[in-house]
């Protein structure tokens, strides 16, 4: 095997000419989602291609891609998605520079886009722009198929629907449909894709389970008689269970009325129309799956207005209004929580159908409005929201009754950051807290009880509004 021949001077430096370079590309850190994709909601086929539809919020685009939660291998990348708010059908446009593998592959943009789109998601833009012509009637042939509960006039006036002159001109219609009807099914899949990019946490319902209603809120265009057309503002799902013997109960699971249309009072009346039904229909009670804070704060609003108007309520609230002014709770030994008596429970649950969780939620800002002037009594109305916010996380003893509330770090959530238990003894005093962990549990108390007045005082404030 010969040799390879050598330079004389082979001691000396290389030629640089000569000289081997290793080079390391970048690492590809990625982009996130909510960085390079943007979602119109439009209404007429003018509007897509340009900036003029209604761009959305998304509540968390990363949990539909999988590699880290973000996309990569794009250069320059922007998705531009058009959803039709009158078939709800979709489209995207997908524009980037380049693309390379920087060692975590190339995002498959097309499968992540139909994780949130589905069937939804047209490919060619012309069969997207053809649906604002062609099923420019989804909506009014689904509400055909369902039943017409509550209308309500632009003026705010409140009808039954019976069919009269005065009702057909109403401009807003509430409809029910059963989820074994074809026609709901064929929505509710459609409006999927806004549920998961609008609705944190929600996941879809089973619309082969006939338990489950479907409530839309509509809005009628009679500007065109002769084909009156339909353009769904939102909608909300329940579920009905079988309470015992003969009984049901109503469990509101989603409700969404769509950006554009939000703010304007149109989740008020939906959450109006469903009370009427519960009540109309006497089931045992209305209740709401994991209530999201906005609408926790629309709902108990609502509810409010109501038990203001409930006789028996008010002389409940009456009584622990007069008793709270009687003198300096903080100085007492025992504070008492102001509860409503069980009776009082029972006949909001009856009459109003307001569960006993959603009434003393309530119960604690109407005793808020009975305190006039509230500046006066606003020290003793603390002491019994701290009271029973500490009585709510350590027990019924405010001296936690052996329950110790501990800091803990989590890998998994930040804000998961204590655990409660109880010592086997019962002992309060069983287990020891240094000064940190003692004055760590008093500043979180706290901000539990900061965090509900202000609550209490933005509901009341609204309601008062409302009433003047």
């Amino acid at each position: 095997m010969g040799k390879k021949q050598q330079h004389p001077n082979a001691d000396q430096l290389p030629d640089p000419k000569k000289k081997r370079r290793v080079g390391f590309s970048g690492i590809d850190a990625g982009v996130e989602p909510n960085e390079c994709i943007k979602i119109y909601l439009v209404s007429k086929k003018e509007e897509v291609g340009t900036s003029d539809g209604f761009c959305i919020n998304p509540v968390d685009l990363n949990g539909f891609f999988e590699e880290d939660e973000k996309i990569y291998g794009y250069q320059g990348l922007k998705i531009t998605v058009w959803v039709n708010i009158i078939s709800f059908h979709s489209h995207a446009e997908i524009t980037f520079q380049g693309t390379s593998d920087g060692g975590k592959g190339i995002t498959d943009l097309k499968s992540a886009l139909e994780k949130i789109f589905g069937e939804t998601l047209l490919d060619n833009k012309d069969d997207f722009l053809q649906t604002f012509s062609t099923e420019n009637n989804f909506v009014s042939s689904v509400v055909s198929h369902g039943e017409k509960l509550q209308m309500k006039a632009s003026n705010g006036l409140i009808t039954n629907f019976n069919g009269n002159s005065e009702a057909a001109s109403s401009d807003l219609e509430v409809v029910r449909l059963k989820m074994d009807n074809l026609a709901a099914g064929h929505l509710y899949s459609r409006l999927v894709p806004l549920i998961l990019l609008l609705v944190d946490g929600s996941n879809p319902i089973d619309v082969t389970d006939p338990i489950w209603e479907l409530y839309l809120l509509t809005q009628k265009k009679i500007d065109q008689p002769e084909n009156a057309q339909h353009l769904l503002l939102g909608f909300a799902a329940l579920y009905r269970f079988y309470h015992y013997p003969n009984g049901s109960r109503l469990r509101l699971s989603q409700i969404l009325v769509l950006p554009p249309y939000q703010h304007k009072g149109y989740g008020s009346h939906l959450v109006e129309v469903l009370s009427n039904v519960a009540i109309s229909e006497d089931v045992y009670d209305f209740t709401v799956e994991e209530p999201l804070d906005y609408f926790q704060h629309v709902r108990t609003s609502f509810d409010i207005k109501r038990l203001l108007a409930f006789e028996p309520a008010q002389e409940a609230i009456k009584s622990a209004a007069s008793r709270l002014k009687q003198g300096k709770l903080s100085k007492k030994a025992h504070i008492p929580r102001f509860l409503p008596s069980l009776d009082i429970v029972e006949e909001v649950r009856k009459t109003l159908k307001i569960n006993k969780k959603q009434f003393l939620q309530c119960w604690e800002i109407l005793i808020y409005l009975g305190l006039d002037p509230i500046q006066k009594h606003m020290e003793d109305y603390v002491t019994i929201i701290s009271n029973r916010v500490k009585a709510d996380i350590l027990g019924k003893d405010s001296e936690t009754a052996g329950k110790q509330v501990i800091e803990v770090p989590s890998v998994h959530d930040e804000e998961a950051s204590f655990v409660m238990f109880r010592s086997q003894s019962g002992e309060a005093g069983s287990v020891q807290m240094d000064e940190d962990q003692t004055k760590t549990q008093e500043q979180q108390l706290q901000q539990l009880v900061d965090e509900r007045i202000k609550e209490v005082k933005l509901i009341a404030e609204k309601v008062s509004l409302k009433h003047v």
